[in-house]
């Protein structure tokens, strides 16, 4: 080697340095604990990668992360695996270096470079060698990969010998080897070679699993990749002229294992005794799965031979689910035999097959199940439940059809669907039948609901034997170690003996006919030589008779009838006599001969009576169809299948009997009673031989039909609403059978092997089967698939066929054909050309009649021959409808399905044209519809709905139209009877057109604005109810069209119910007005059951005035913001700045005259636009201004008033210095306290009677502004009494000499301009649009269709709020608006359901576990603490304050995401969110027992909540409403709803209480009080509104005026008239004066309508019971609002049967009404009886709230009428309510720890008077004599000193009058006089009555002479009462006896002075007897005569 140079030198030292680095490190040899290369890196192949060398390598490195899963450890969150050191150094590695390197060099081809490596890798060189090539190759720039190279040379060429093996098969193993390498390597392949192991055994066996019972494995000797199958042992083949016979011997009978022991039933529990009453054991297949089925929830698959008792194993399940309802439990009480099942828990669905089966299911369970008292009932298209019977059944057996129908509707019946604890499916193996996407769909449909709303439905499979059991088993997600039962064919009661007959002759041919019924011949007629009775089943109806009648022949042809017949049976005769019974002539003919037909198009009883008979013995040979096999348990000893080819309509061709047909056949031979085998026979034609020998033996796989009906079956769970996007669709795809069966068998469904590889789960295969049919689905409008969000939403069309379980083909049929104004015929003919019907098959066997149909029945024109389909249908349908008399066994079948089709798809097609609006083609379809049911035509007289003679409908139809209902209502029973030629049926006649049920409809329109108009429909039914016609309801649809385009504005679906026949039925809704008006529209009233039952009212335009609604919006003006300094007010800027510094745009604008000016202002803003600060500053004006004056602030809503005193309490009340007070009814203090307040803050009602008697009040008259806010209430309920006050703050300015400033706040109304003039406002007009919000607000109305029923229309909504949440606000915080308390429960329920299908189902809670666990341990309802632990708070009246508290508090400070409140949140409290759901725009009303639409300003209120200044920039309202309402919502939430006045309604009261201030003094003063109301003004404005008849020529005319005119005086006439029919008033009629009278003032005193008074007046007596007071109480007019919700009539029934006084002096009246209601509730609280549910605390809370005004009121009216005992009785009421005891509980019950009713012991004082008397030291004793424990005995003594010690004296007693004092002996325990009444909600204060009444001669009470109300006087003035003797409280009272006694004075006259408490029960005080002297005389009594 020569010198070397320098850089060379240095290179060397380098070399030695990184040699000895290399051997430090002690790199490992072993490639095998290596991570393979790659796995640290993140392979982003660039562009150099693929360069074209280097792709087949890319390949290698792709297959090596395959094999190796280290791949997913590649860099865990980001860190990266340790480096260089786990390097996988192979080929793959080079290749890569060798990339970056020619990457890096120009010129250098990767490939090449990497090929020279590693033959210079491969050379025998040693490493010094090595370097200086490699150096030269690489570079000397490169060293560290040369060292790499060096120092792992020995790896990457074992890497590159695998890789090149791989590649070459071993041939070429490397290029580069050494000859002696070669040879050696040959000689040690050829080593491996010859000592290579032997591969282990294939295993062929399945997992063994626990259940799996099968004698061995239960595939043939020579499974099926054989060319010939081995038949089991003893097989043997008979070859014969006509056939070939292939004998199968019957297996043996299994045996019990010896650790197996048959389940005795008398060692199991009480449940389980009772219903299998007469076994003595289970069978050993029942045996072996009891435990499972019983004990355990496991979902679970049993498959048997049919017969082996899979019906009992379902009954062990069945027990198993009824179980957990009964009490006791049986499980843990074995010894239980009597139970109480809690039937309303719980529902089990049982599905069966065939309508057939589920006959006889159903009748085996209801015998078994009745001791239990549960209910089974058949739900199939023959059996239809009532909404009732389905309540009341537990157990429902149906077909899966049937079954997917009921819960498909997303609601209907999800009351049932949720109850639902155990679905059975019964012949899971349909699965591979076409109705097996049914099962599919159920199954899948169930899975998800399962998970969504984590219930446990517990599904239980049975079969017969299947081979792919374990498929099966994952469908239904059965555990297979515990679930999953198989039991092979030796668990057959009867062994089966199977015969397999191949008949000669080629298929079809005449031959092979003959030979085939020579065969089945021969073989019946051995068996019936062996004595066996024989089913021959065949495949057609027609073919029933046919083989009978062949076999009688051959019978005869070979003189063996005597075989066949059954003379010489006993019951023969009687049978006979039974056969002449059947219709069928054929039956009654082969009977005699011993053979009987069978098959479903026989009528039930013919078909029942052929069973019994054959079960008898009475028939020898019954030729039947398959059905027989299915539905019908009715076994045979032989079975003979005729022929395999059976006609498959839906294919229009010939197929092959199915597999599962003939082993459900087989399943039907061997009798267990009587036989010990059962024979089959299949008779097939030769070449099918083999494959029903193989299918039979050794069964083939199931497999899914589901792909078919996947288009239907994806729309179905579109509409339902649980798949509403494509990952969705694939989520539900993934829980069919289809998915199980693509990855078990994917070549079998079209998918390859590597696409199952790479996408093991199917993910993409099943998007696309789903975006295939979504697109399908789309294109027949039925959903809107969105291709871009991949979305999926249902529209009407879809969910119409859905739930009309009507198939796309017929959909897209129908989208093409209809039309408008398309008549009878075209219907007829669209509905024939359904899908439905394409498998109808005409066949030449009907021609001839189906042309005598088409001849005599049918009463359109058709057009095309008689063997298209469609046309057959056609004429079928309307065959059916004109009920004609069809010969042929099959049409008639044909014409069954026919009509059962075609009901259902015109339904549909009505409910589309209902959705299109086409007024002339619902009629039509309507009509036809009912014709379809009804059988009959439309043109048909409508009374052959009744059941009546021929003769007599004749007449009617040849008598129409002079016949018509119409005209028949207008004629006399004697004229009817001419009519139809029948004296007698007049009167009949007249009966049914009295219950013939039309309605008829009165229509009042009131425009709202330009373009909606209100209608009112009262609907009123014009027949009697008779229940053998109607039912339990009618229903009708109503609807609005335009008379000319017959286009409906507006439908609704009415239901008259029985019960509610005689209510008044309203429907309240809005239409769009159109320009150009129609002349008049139609209101159309149609029954949806009666043909002709229909009523058409007109609604003229004639007089309809469509007001101008000019909306004068402000516009917000640029204005640079005010700072708060504007003020000038040190302390107001100080109050502001710790909110703000500049005032909002809005305020900005409006400061000036607010805050300057005493303008009165009307400022319609949106919510949260800072109207609250508006107020303030009209405030501070007049504070400013007008020292010393009032400011009145007047919200509609206690809620708002309650918002309103604490927020100004906190900020302005101290700073300022002023004195607040809230009056409200929970709050009203005494009349100093409000004379001191400066800020008067109350509702309109509080305010409306204070300000009644404003004369007399000075404080009233001190007001100086009053602020109203949501002004635009007036249009409310409670809008007139702000009419009314508003009226009178203007009325008491004009009157006195200041004025009053009006200030009204509303959200932005449409009529601003008149709510303006009304309130005299000139410049202060602001109407800012909505526009003005702080924040932002996107709207979006969503509707929903028409549900029957609130609460599924509610629970539509749900999973819609959920995604709203998701989509809108996954984060930030929701209000979910609700109608009822009740609904806040169930949606948060199902948010939580939909919360535990996330991935975080706490995705809501957002504090600390800890934090959580705080919270919900201060919850005291049961229902909130779970919604909170998912995150989502309840808001609504029923709970307890704390627990709405912590609602607030957790929502306000963002722990919880969710509120689910009522709309009393909206107006109360100020929690914004960022979106608003208003979920439901309609609330139960009591009023009307039904649903009405929340007013607008509520809904504007809702969505004022959305949108939080200080978060968001904008905010996000969902309205969800029905689709109905929707164009509604659009229209008026942006211009603002029109204010219109109610006080026209309610005018009277209102009268009658300025009457009794004197405001009023006659009619012209009425009239004159009028012009200062709003109605006033809106009147003139909006004359239709108001039912003012003005034709649109009159309007603002001087006739107008004056039509307007007589209405004001006609109103005030009709108001005065009312009030004096009460007593309130006496009127003049005369000269017009009007007066008021005692009662009058005591209904404008106590705030009472005059109707309660004029009650109390017409049934006051002198001596009324307890009884009676308590009732005319309840009937006041007050309680008509007391909400009663839903359903609640059956708690008010409970109530009713527990309380001691009966309902009876109610009158009446339903348990439904609020004054029963407010009757029980008072009951209810005097017994101190707990309420049933919470609603009905808050309900009792205001009955007694109202109870003690009305009470109040009762006895001032008794005093006046002079009824003392009446007097006495009511003042006795009101301390009953008080104290909430009863008159005869002892009194001293009121007491802590004393019981109602022990006895007393001696000492006890009885009465509370005397107890009160008692010493204190005395009291300790009386608890020891009660045995009270310390705790209650400390209360019991607290409580006694509360009671008052009282004494009375009389003085200056004359015969005008005399004075009483009362003194209270004893201190009160408080300041305010607080009485002992711990179970009222409000504190009372003491009071009591004064009672003086003459006195009889036996010193009884006679007349009362005056009553006077006594109550302590307030602190102040205590210190200048107090009594100088005593130094007590005292109170002194004068009184005057009526002006007549003095008069009539006689010497003799005493009288009686009692005082009694108006709180404790008994406590009076009385001085008896006191005479009267004349003047001169005065007498002292002050002997207390205590009673």
């Amino acid at each position: 080697m020569e010198r070397s140079t320098p850089a060379e030198l240095q290179w060397l030292t380098q070399l030695a340095t990184m040699r000895q680095a290399l051997e430090e490190l002690k790199l490992s040899k072993d490639p095998a604990v290596q991570p393979l290369y790659g796995s640290d890196l993140e392979l982003d192949l660039d562009d150099e990668y693929l360069s074209p060398g280097s792709v087949d390598d890319i390949w290698d490195i792709i297959s090596s992360d395959e094999d190796d899963t280290s791949d997913d450890l590649d860099d865990i969150h980001g860190v990266p695996l340790p480096p260089a050191a786990s390097l996988d150094y192979g080929q793959a590695w080079l290749e890569e270096r060798c990339q970056i390197l020619a990457a890096s060099k120009p010129g250098i081809n990767g490939t090449e470079l990497s090929q020279q490596i590693t033959a210079a890798l491969a050379a025998d060189s040693g490493d010094d060698e090595l370097q200086m090539s490699l150096a030269e190759i690489v570079g000397f720039d490169d060293l560290d990969l040369v060292i790499e190279l060096i120092s792992h040379r020995q790896e990457i060429l074992t890497n590159r010998m695998v890789s090149t093996e791989a590649q070459t098969d071993g041939l070429m193993m490397g290029k580069l080897q050494t000859r002696a390498e070669r040879e050696r390597a040959l000689r040690q392949q050829d080593f491996d070679h010859k000592h290579a192991p032997l591969l282990p055994a294939q295993t062929r066996a399945e997992p063994v699993y626990p259940h799996v019972f099968k004698s061995h494995e239960s595939r043939n000797t020579l499974a099926l990749g054989g060319k010939k199958y081995g038949l089991p042992l003893g097989s043997k083949q008979i070859e014969e002229k006509n056939y070939t016979e292939v004998e199968v011997p019957a297996a043996r009978v299994g045996s019990l294992a010896a650790n197996q022991k048959l389940v005795e039933i008398s060692s199991l529990d009480g449940l389980c005794r009772g219903t299998f009453k007469g076994y003595k054991t289970l069978n050993r297949m029942q045996s072996l799965l009891y435990d499972v089925a019983y004990k355990t929830n496991e979902n679970m698959l049993v498959c048997a031979p049919t017969g082996a008792g899979k019906t009992d194993a379902a009954m062990l399940t069945v027990l198993n689910a009824i179980g957990k309802n009964t009490i006791p439990n049986p499980l843990e009480e074995p010894d239980a035999t009597e139970f109480a099942v809690q039937v309303d828990d719980f529902k089990i669905v049982y599905v069966a097959p065939m309508k057939a089966l589920a006959a006889e299911v159903t009748e085996k369970l209801g015998k078994r199940l009745t001791w239990l008292g549960i209910q089974v009932r058949e739900l199939t298209g023959d059996m239809q439940l009532t909404k009732r019977e389905i309540i009341e059944t537990q157990i429902i057996v149906t077909t899966p059809e049937k079954w997917d129908v009921v819960t498909r509707k997303s609601t209907g019946d999800t009351e049932l669907v949720q109850k639902v604890r155990l679905l059975i499916i019964d012949e899971v193996h349909m699965l591979h039948d076409e109705r097996g996407a049914v099962i599919e769909s159920l199954v899948a449909r169930t899975q998800r609901q399962v998970e969504s709303t984590q219930s446990l439905i517990r599904i239980v499979g049975l079969s017969a034997t299947l081979p792919n059991y374990i498929d099966v088993a994952d469908f239904l997600k059965v555990n297979k170690m515990a679930g999953l039962f198989f039991f092979d064919a030796s668990f057959r009661p009867v062994p089966l003996e199977q015969h397999f007959i191949g008949v000669k002759g080629t298929p079809g041919s005449k031959k092979s006919r003959e030979n085939l019924d020579v065969v089945a011949f021969e073989k019946v007629r051995d068996m019936l030589e062996c004595g066996h009775q024989v089913m021959v089943f065949v495949h057609s109806r027609k073919d029933t008779v046919q083989t009978a009648r062949m076999l009688r022949q051959m019978a005869a042809e070979n003189g063996c009838e005597a075989l066949f017949s059954c003379h010489e049976h006993e019951d023969y005769s009687n049978a006979l006599r039974d056969m002449k019974q059947s219709r069928a002539r054929e039956l009654r003919d082969l009977f005699t001969s011993g053979f009987g037909t069978h098959h479903a198009g026989m009528t039930r009883s013919d078909r029942n009576l052929m069973e019994r008979m054959f079960s008898n013995g009475l028939i020898k040979v019954l030729c039947c169809t398959a059905t027989l096999a299915w539905g019908v348990n009715l076994p045979a000893a032989a079975v003979v299948i005729k022929g395999t080819q059976l006609y498959n309509p839906q294919e229009g061709k010939f197929v092959d009997l199915g597999i599962l047909d003939v082993l459900q056949i087989f399943g039907r031979a061997g009798r267990p009673q009587f036989q010990d085998t059962g024979i089959g026979f299949i008779c097939t034609t030769h070449d099918k031989l083999n494959h029903y020998l193989s299918a039979v033996t050794s069964q083939q796989p199931i497999e899914s039909r589901f792909s078919s009906k996947l288009v239907d079956n994806l729309n179905a769970e579109i509409s339902l609403g649980t798949v509403t996007s494509v990952s969705e669709a694939v989520q539900w795809l993934g829980y069919s059978y289809l998915f199980v069966r693509m990855k078990r068998e994917p070549r079998h469904y079209g998918i390859e092997y590597a696409e199952l590889r790479d996408d093991p789960m199917l993910v993409q295969r099943r998007r696309q089967l789903v975006i295939q049919a979504a697109r399908v689905l789309q294109k027949s409008q039925m959903i809107i698939f969105n291709e871009k969000t991949e979305d999926l939403k249902a529209k009407d069309v879809g969910r119409i066929a859905s739930q009309y379980y009507v198939l796309q083909t017929s959909i897209e049929i129908f989208n093409e054909m209809m039309r408008p104004r398309a008549g009878e015929a075209d219907m007829l003919k669209m509905i024939s050309m359904s899908g439905e019907f394409d498998n109808i098959q005409s066949r030449d066997s009907e021609s001839k009649e189906l042309d005598r149909l088409r001849e005599e029945s049918v009463q359109t024109e058709l057009d095309g021959e008689n063997d298209s389909p469609h046309v057959k249908t056609n004429i079928l349908l309307q065959s059916y409808i004109s009920r004609a008399r069809i010969e042929d066994f099959t049409l008639v079948s044909d014409t069954g399905y026919v009509a059962q089709n075609a009901a259902r798809i015109c339904r549909a097609l009505f409910m589309i044209a209902l959705n299109r609006r086409w007024g002339y083609q619902c009629l039509v379809l309507l009509s036809l519809c009912k014709s379809i049911e009804k059988q009959m035509w439309p043109f048909d007289h409508p009374f052959r709905q009744f059941d009546l003679p021929q003769p007599i409908l004749k007449n009617l139809d040849e008598k129409l139209p002079s016949s018509s209902i119409e005209s028949m209502r207008d004629m006399e029973p004697a004229e009817i009877g001419q009519l139809v030629h029948n004296h007698r049926m007049g009167k009949v006649l007249t009966k049914l057109l009295d219950n013939f049920p039309t309605l008829s409809v009165e229509a009042e329109i009131a425009p709202l604005n330009r373009d909606v108009l209100r209608v009112r429909l009262s609907l009123y039914p014009e027949f009697s109810w008779n229940d053998r016609h109607h039912g339990a309801s009618e229903s009708y649809w109503i609807w609005v069209e335009n008379s000319e385009t017959s286009e409906i504005y507006h439908h609704e679906y009415f239901i008259l119910s029985r019960r509610k026949l005689y209510d008044d039925h309203e429907l309240n809704f809005t239409i769009p007005l159109s320009d150009p008006l129609p002349s008049q529209i139609y209101v159309r009233a149609i029954s949806d059951r009666w043909l002709g039952a229909e009523t058409v009212t007109p609604i003229s335009f004639q007089h309809l005035i469509r007001p101008d609604t000019e909306s004068v919006f402000t516009d917000l003006l640029n204005l640079q913001p005010l700072p708060i300094s504007a003020l000038k007010n040190p302390i107001l800027e100080e109050i502001y700045s710790q909110r703000f510094q500049f005032f909002n745009p809005m305020q900005t604008q409006i400061f000036h005259l607010l805050y300057h000016t005493s303008a009165n202002v009307l400022l319609g803003s949106p919510t949260g636009s800072g109207k609250t600060v508006a107020a303030e500053l009209a405030m501070w004006w007049a504070f400013r201004e007008r020292p010393g004056s009032k400011v009145v602030y007047i919200a509609p809503m206690k809620a708002l008033v309650r918002e309103r005193v604490q927020d100004w309490r906190k900020r302005l009340t101290a700073a300022m210095g002023l004195r607040l007070v809230e009056l409200t009814g929970d709050n009203t203090p005494d009349t100093r306290t409000i004379r001191d307040a400066d800020i008067i803050i109350t509702t309109p009602e509080k305010w409306d009677g204070i300000s009644r008697s404003w004369q007399t009040r000075d404080y009233v008259r001190k007001v100086s502004l009053v602020i109203i806010d949501e002004i635009h209430l007036l249009g409310g309920d409670r809008g007139p009494i702000l009419e009314i006050i508003v009226s009178r703050m203007n009325y008491i300015a004009s009157q006195s000499k200041g004025s009053v400033r009006l200030m009204g706040m509303s959200t932005a109304c449409a009529n601003a301009t008149d709510l303006a003039n009304w309130l005299g406002v000139k410049e202060g007009l602001y109407n800012f649009r909505h526009s003005v919000r702080p924040v932002p607000l996107e709207t979006y109305i969503d509707g929903f269709p028409e549900q029957r029923g609130f609460c599924p229309l509610m629970q539509s909504m749900n999973r819609p709020t959920f995604l709203a949440i998701k989509n809108h606000s996954p984060e930030k915080p929701v209000i979910v608006f609700v109608a009822s308390r009740r609904q806040t429960r169930l949606t948060a329920k199902d948010l939580i359901n939909y919360c535990g299908m996330e991935d975080n189902p706490r995705r809501f809670v957002h504090m600390s576990e800890d934090d959580l666990q705080l919270n919900l341990a201060r919850v005291k309802d049961d229902a909130l603490r779970e919604a909170l632990s998912f995150g989502i708070g309840l808001h609504h009246a029923g709970l307890v304050e704390s627990d709405r508290q912590l609602s607030e508090e957790l929502f306000a400070n963002n722990k919880i995401q969710i509120l689910v409140a009522t709309s009393t949140l909206a107006w109360g409290v100020n929690l914004p969110a960022h979106l608003v759901v208003v979920k439901g725009t309609q609330f139960f009303d009591a009023k009307i027992e039904g649903y009405r639409d929340m007013d607008l300003t509520d809904v504007l209120q809702m969505l004022g909540r959305a949108g939080r200044p200080q978060f968001d920039t904008s905010g996000v309202a969902r309205i969800f409403t029905q689709d109905s309402k929707k164009a509604f919502y659009k229209h008026f939430l942006h211009t603002g709803f029109p204010v219109e006045s109610t006080l026209h309604k309610v005018l009277d009261n209102h009268l009658g209480a300025e009457v009794s201030a004197g405001t009023i003094g006659t009619k012209q003063d009425a009239l004159d009080y009028l012009t200062w109301t709003f109605f006033f003004r809106r009147i003139h404005k909006n004359p239709s509104y108001y039912g003012l008849e003005i034709s649109a020529e009159e309007h603002n005319t001087m006739a107008a005026q004056a039509i307007a005119q007589d209405f004001m005086i006609d109103l005030v006439d009709k108001s005065l008239g009312e009030l004096a029919e009460s007593s309130c008033i006496l009127l003049d009629s005369a000269t017009g004066e009007v007066d008021p009278t005692p009662f009058g003032k005591i209904m404008s005193y106590y705030y009472l309508s005059h109707k309660t008074i004029r009650y109390l007046m017409t049934h006051a007596k002198r001596d009324p019971s307890f009884h009676d007071v308590l009732s005319w109480m309840c009937s006041a007019t007050e309680f008509d609002e007391l909400p009663v919700r839903h359903n609640e009539d059956l708690i008010n029934a409970e109530l009713a049967r527990n309380l001691p006084l009966s309902v009876e002096p109610m009158g009446n009246l339903p348990l439904w009404d609020p004054h029963v209601k407010s009757f029980l509730l008072l009951q209810a609280y005097m017994s101190r009886i707990d309420l049933p549910i919470s609603d009905y605390v808050g309900d009792q809370i205001s009955v007694l709230d109202q109870g003690i005004r009305i009470l109040q009121a009762s006895i001032d009216v008794m005093a006046e009428l002079g009824y003392l005992s009446a007097c006495w009785k009511f003042v006795t009421l009101l301390q009953c309510i008080k104290s909430a005891r009863w008159p005869e509980d002892h009194p001293l019950s009121i007491l802590p720890g004393v019981a109602i009713d022990e006895e007393k012991p001696r000492g006890v004082p009885d009465s509370l008077v005397a107890l009160a008397s008692l010493p204190a030291s005395s009291l300790s004793s009386i608890t020891k004599k009660l045995h009270l424990p310390p705790a209650t005995s400390a209360q019991f003594t607290k409580a006694t000193s509360q009671l008052p010690q009282v004494s009375i004296d009389v003085s200056e007693v004359s015969s005008k009058g005399l004075t009483v004092t009362l003194t209270r002996r004893n201190p009160p325990t408080n300041p305010e006089y607080r009485i002992y009444a711990p179970k009222f909600p409000k504190p009372q204060t003491e009071g009591y009555f004064l009672l003086v009444s003459s006195s009889n001669p036996d010193g009884s009470d006679g007349d009362l002479l005056a009553l006077k109300r006594l109550s302590w006087p307030s602190a102040d003035r205590i210190n200048r009462n107090r009594n100088p003797k005593h130094g007590n409280l005292s109170v002194r009272s004068s009184l005057r006896f009526p002006e007549g006694l003095s008069t009539s004075f006689d010497v003799t006259k005493r009288v009686n002075v009692r005082v009694v408490s108006d709180a404790y029960v008994g406590m009076e005080w009385s001085i008896a007897g006191i005479s009267l002297l004349p003047e001169t005389q005065t007498a002292e009594s002050s002997v207390p005569d205590k009673a």
